[in-house]
C-alpha cells in the first residue's frame, strides 16, 4: 500500500489471485468463479479498497460532484438541511449527489462506496444510528468529509452542528421558570452522542433552578413521531408524575402532543412540552409547538462551505464549528405566542 492507498495489487496479495483477476471481478466478467469473486470481494472489504469508477474519465482533474449521505429524510428538518446543501453546492458549481440512508448503517455503507466509485470530490454525511467508526474510517479515510449535526469519534471528518447543550439548557430552563417542577427529556438512546450532549443541557438547566435530577424521567424512545406517542404513558401514568418534557426533536414533541390530546389532556395547559429543531410543522400545530430552533438550511449551507472551501484548499485538518441556536416560544409549553428568547430572563 503505497501512501496509504489500498491498490488492486494489494486486493490480489490478500486475495491469492493476480491483478488481472482483481480487475475481471471489478468489472462484473462472468469468467471468474463464484469462489474467486467471493475472495476477492472479502479482500476489498477488509482493506477498505473504493473502485474509483470516475478515475479514468477524470484523468486526473477534480470530479463537480459532492456527496450528501443524508440519515432520515421523512424528518423535515433534514429535508431543509439536505435543501442548505444542494443549494450552496449549486452556487459554488458542484453537482450535490443525494442518498437517504433511512437510518440504516448497512445501506450508509452502501451509498458511500457508490459516491467513491464515481468519483465524488467530498462527501458531507449525517451518521445513520449505529453507525461504527471501524466501518466508516476506511471508507473516508482518503476523501475530505464533514460530518453535520451528529458526530463519530474517532472519524478524521470536521463537524458543523447546533449548540445542542445550550440549546437544551434554554429550553429546560424555561420550563423551570415557569414553574415545573417534573420536567422529562424524552427521546433518542443512550448511543447517540447528540442526545448526550442535549440531556447534559437538561440536566445543568434543573440544576442551576435547583430541581432534582430523576433518571427516570431520562427517557429512550425512538425519533419518531410514534416514539414520542409511545413515552405519554410513562409520563402521565400515574397522573402528575411529570408535568413537562422537552424532547430530542419536533417530531418526537409532534407525536408526544397528539398521543397527550388523545388521553384527554391540553398540550400547553395540562402538560408543558418543547421540542428541538423548529421544523416549519412546529408552526402549524394546535398548539403552536415551542421549540429550540437549529435552522437546518444554515447548517446544511455552512457544511457544504466548509468542505468545499477544504477541496480547493487541499487542507482536510478537521475543523468543529458549532453554530448557535434560539429558543422559540408558542402556546405548546404555556408561554407567550412567537418570542424568540436568546438571552437569560
Amino acid at each position: 500500500m503505497r501512501d496509504g492507498r489500498v491498490t488492486i495489487i494489494d486486493v490480489g496479495l490478500k486475495a491469492g489471485v493476480s491483478k488481472s483477476t482483481v480487475s475481471l471481478v471489478l468489472a462484473g466478467s462472468p469468467l471468474v468463479a463464484d469462489s474467486t469473486r467471493a475472495r476477492v470481494s472479502k479482500a476489498m472489504s477488509e482493506l477498505g479498497y473504493v473502485y474509483n469508477r470516475g478515475a479514468a474519465t477524470l484523468r486526473g482533474g477534480k470530479a463537480d460532484v459532492l456527496g450528501m449521505v443524508i440519515n432520515d429524510l421523512s424528518n423535515p428538518f433534514f429535508v431543509e438541511l439536505a435543501i442548505g446543501i444542494e443549494q450552496t453546492c449549486q452556487n459554488g458549481a458542484f453537482v450535490p449527489f443525494l442518498a437517504n440512508c433511512s437510518e440504516n448503517p448497512s445501506r450508509q455503507l452502501q451509498v458511500i462506496r457508490s459516491m467513491l466509485e464515481h468519483g465524488a470530490a467530498g462527501l458531507v454525511i449525517s451518521p445513520s444510528v449505529g453507525s461504527t467508526v471501524a466501518e466508516l474510517k476506511p471508507l473516508l479515510a482518503d476523501i475530505p468529509t464533514v460530518q453535520v449535526m451528529r458526530r463519530l469519534p474517532g472519524l478524521r471528518a470536521s463537524l458543523v452542528s447546533p449548540e445542542n447543550r445550550e440549546g437544551a439548557r434554554k429550553a429546560t430552563r424555561r420550563l423551570a421558570q415557569l414553574g415545573h417542577t417534573r420536567i422529562a427529556f424524552v427521546g433518542g438512546t443512550a448511543s447517540m452522542i447528540v442526545r448526550e450532549e442535549r440531556v447534559a443541557g437538561y440536566v445543568q438547566a434543573l440544576e442551576e433552578s435547583g430541581l432534582k435530577v430523576d433518571p427516570k424521567l431520562i427517557m429512550e424512545s425512538p425519533i419518531t413521531y410514534s416514539g414520542g406517542r409511545q413515552a405519554v404513558p410513562r409520563l402521565v401514568r400515574p397522573r402528575g408524575w411529570a408535568t413537562a418534557a422537552l424532547c430530542f426533536n419536533d417530531v418526537v414533541a409532534i407525536g408526544l402532543m397528539n398521543a397527550l390530546v388523545e388521553a384527554g389532556l391540553r398540550p400547553g395547559a395540562d402538560f408543558a412540552v418543547i421540542g428541538f429543531d423548529d421544523i416549519i410543522e412546529a408552526q402549524h400545530t394546535t398548539p403552536g409547538l415551542t421549540s429550540v430552533a437549529v435552522h437546518g438550511r444554515d447548517v446544511g449551507a455552512r457544511a457544504a462551505q466548509m468542505l468545499m472551501q477544504q477541496i480547493a484548499s487541499g487542507d482536510w485538518t478537521a475543523q468543529t464549528v458549532l453554530l448557535p441556536t434560539t429558543l422559540v416560544v408558542r402556546e405548546s409549553c404555556g408561554g407567550k405566542s412567537i418570542e424568540s428568547e436568546d438571552s437569560e430572563t
